[in-house]
């Protein structure tokens, strides 16, 4: 079960990847507010935590 959500984190945390860098507001920086810069950081989170999910060492099946 922790792989399936590791997936699925990691194809959301692609899919917003992707649109921070296609959209025009530009880079990331806190002259919007703290709400804007913790979004615009999200995606790299779901990033690193389906990695973690998906590539657990030492489950046993």
């Amino acid at each position: 079960m922790k792989k399936i959500i590791g997936i699925i984190l990691i194809i959301i945390g692609t899919i917003g990847f992707i649109g921070m860098f296609a959209s025009k507001s530009g880079g990331t920086n806190v002259d919007n507010g703290i709400a804007y810069l913790l979004g615009r950081l999200s995606p790299i989170a779901f990033l690193i935590i389906g990695f973690i999910l998906v590539n657990k060492k030492g489950e046993n099946k």
